[in-house]
């Protein structure tokens, strides 16, 4: 082999080592264009793998920003407690961007929120620590994910419900709170909405004390959906049925923004049962 030759050679085997420089090898840069590409791709796993060698290369910010994609990618990859924990180590570091610090706090009270309810009672208290978070937007996802842990675990959130309930404008956010309320403790929902919704108005002759509804699958016996609840919550209650359901009842001839109002001058047991196209049965009637 000529000196000419073994050059040549020894320049080829370097271009092909750099081509295929692993992640830590690669300029900080690239590293971190490299991750946010596999993350948006979706390939988490390669994505963790990624962002690690970002933060072993960076420091300050950058580094701390590395923290919280590996925390996102473990959330991606459904390992709940990994994600949990590095979200915790990305906070640890007091970071200085506000938005994504937030984001890690609601981030955690989802996963802590997910292990309560497989079984994993002692990541409850984050929950609830998330009542009293500096932030508004986190307080109020802390209360409406506490109400879907049961009525004891949720009271804890009624507080924070009640003044959404009362004080915000968002009708979605209301609503949301309204139907929380009423999975911890229906009977706090009027005293919520005192001074803000007006009771409904009462009917000639016996007055009814409940409404019932049931959605049932074609063919099933069984409902898919049951609520039963005092007349005052029923406006609550129907706003929160399925959009293909309003859609049946809009066939039937039933306008549901007017819907409750009719309901209201119903008799007690008077029935409303519905057919939609597919099949499934609506019924609702008072008592």
């Amino acid at each position: 082999m000529t000196r000419r030759l073994s050059t040549r050679l020894a320049w080829a085997l370097v271009a092909a080592g750099l081509c295929a420089a692993p992640l830590h090898a690669q300029p900080a840069a690239e590293q971190t264009k490299t991750a946010k590409t596999l993350f948006f791709d979706r390939d988490y796993a390669k994505a963790r793998t990624a962002w690690e060698a970002v933060r072993l290369k960076s420091r300050g910010a950058e580094a701390d920003t590395a923290l919280y994609w590996i925390a996102r990618c473990s959330e991606n990859l459904k390992e709940h407690e990994r994600a949990l924990r590095e979200y915790g180590d990305f906070l640890a570091h007091r970071p200085t961007d506000a938005v994504l610090a937030e984001e890690a706090r609601t981030s955690r009270i989802t996963l802590a929120t997910r292990l309560v309810k497989g079984g994993q009672a002692q990541h409850l208290e984050l929950v609830r620590q998330g009542l009293t978070d500096p932030s508004r937007t986190v307080r109020y996802y802390a209360a409406l994910q506490l109400s879907t842990l049961g009525a004891e675990r949720g009271r804890p959130a009624l507080p924070i419900l009640t003044a959404i309930v009362k004080g915000e404008e968002d009708d979605d956010l209301v609503e949301r709170a309204k139907l929380a309320i009423l999975r911890i403790d229906p009977a706090a929902l009027p005293e919520a909405m005192r001074g803000g919704v007006a009771p409904p108005a009462r009917t000639a002759g016996r007055e009814a004390h409940s409404v019932r509804v049931r959605i049932l699958k074609p063919g099933s016996k069984e409902p898919q959906v049951s609520i039963n609840v005092p007349l005052v919550l029923a406006e609550i209650v129907f706003k929160s049925l399925p959009d293909d359901a309003r859609r049946d009842l809009r066939k039937e001839g039933y306008d549901p923004e007017t819907f409750f109002k009719r309901l209201r001058g119903l008799g007690p047991s008077e029935i409303i049962d519905i057919r939609g196209d597919d099949g499934e049965v609506i019924q609702i009637w008072t008592e």
